[in-house]
């Protein structure tokens, strides 16, 4: 089928694809930047960025907000200043921080779930940079947009509908999982039609991205058929010789099989899509005492919580996949080899067109 390059106000790239920002460690410079370079927006997750620093025990929030800046300004100069954004979770501790930290790198797009960020124009207000929630349902999307529209007098520049296939943390309750499944076509057809209202009441472009799941060119086709703009992809993007994370992280994408991939409780009260491993079994069956807090998450209390997510997610990352906690979608068993970003690019679009 034709397609249409993705606009965002001002902003367009070729492909309507975004990369999905997977922290932590998984989509910083190289990747978002390979991404871009091939045509489509690459975005870095500013999730615990700073974990390689040497004094990141010491003090995490010094180190990810200098290395948020680092991870823009490489991936700036790497895909010679194309469209990049960020990914900056709601639910993260000095929120705040974080948004003002990535305007000041020069960041396009900041990208928000993980909660509603109801204060994300405030915080944004008097800049350039666009503004993206992530939302599930047709309800998150009406209370956030009709907030936003009546106490910023602004409108999103672009959502996100993240469905129940996505991997990491999953905005829906484990018991609703598949009910929302088998709802998210029409979840996405009326989040469109919601997004319209605010298109014609501030006459601008708001392009709508479909996000979980989205393998090749036929999940994308069937997406912009049903009235988005594009997709976000995350999970095809990791086993790529581009992806920031280790070898061994990118080829545990590639030996999973589908009853492989579960899913899986976490420390901050919400489902999230994992692939097994003994530290997934072992979480199931005792908790892993917490011995040093990186004030991460704000819904987190490590007196209470099963496991760190933030070591969990550090130790897969670096590739001690035993005592790592693997992230993934739920069509990572699909696959095969490693590959690079260029090729999965080319191969969308292919398919895209002949879909």
């Amino acid at each position: 089928m034709k397609f249409n390059p993705l606009k965002i106000g001002n902003l367009s790239v070729p492909l309507p694809i975004i990369q999905g920002g997977m922290g932590i460690g998984i989509s910083l410079s190289n990747l978002a930047s390979a991404v871009t370079n091939a045509g489509g927006i690459g975005v870095i997750s500013a999730a615990q960025i700073g974990f390689r620093d040497k004094n990141f025990e010491d003090n995490a929030l010094e180190c990810n907000l200098k290395a948020l800046k680092e991870e823009i300004k490489l991936a700036k100069e790497k895909c010679k200043n194309g469209i990049l954004g960020v990914n900056i979770m709601v639910a993260t501790k000095e929120y705040a921080e974080h948004v003002n930290a990535a305007i000041e790198a020069g960041i396009d797009i900041i990208i928000s779930g993980a909660g509603l960020p109801t204060m994300l124009p405030k915080l944004t207000k008097g800049s350039t940079v666009k503004i993206a929630p992530i939302v599930g349902t047709p309800k998150s999307a009406k209370v956030l947009l009709k907030l936003w529209d009546k106490h910023d007098n602004i409108t999103a520049d672009m959502v996100i509908v993240e469905g129940p296939k996505a991997g990491g943390h999953l905005g829906y309750s484990k018991d609703k999982l598949e009910l929302e499944d088998a709802n998210f076509d029409n979840n996405v057809v009326q989040i469109v039609e919601e997004v319209k209202k605010y298109r014609e009441k501030y006459n601008k472009d708001i392009p709508v991205i479909v996000a979980g799941g989205i393998f090749d060119g036929n999940d994308i086709a069937k997406y912009l058929k049903l009235g988005a703009n594009g997709v976000q992809i995350a999970t095809r993007f990791v086993a790529t010789e581009e992806c920031d994370a280790s070898e061994a992280f990118k080829k545990a994408y590639v030996n999973a099989k589908k009853e492989d991939i579960s899913i899986v409780n976490s420390p901050v009260g919400m489902p999230g899509r994992a692939i097994l491993n003994p530290f997934v079994e072992h979480t199931r069956k005792e908790r892993i005492k917490i011995t040093k807090c990186y004030q991460c998450l704000a819904p987190c209390n490590p007196a209470i919580t099963p496991y760190c997510i933030s070591k969990a997610l550090i130790q897969a990352v670096r590739g001690n996949l035993n005592e790592g906690l693997i992230f993934c979608g739920e069509n990572a068993y699909k696959i095969d080899k490693i590959s690079t970003v260029k090729d999965i690019m080319n191969e969308l679009k292919q398919d895209l067109l002949n879909a």
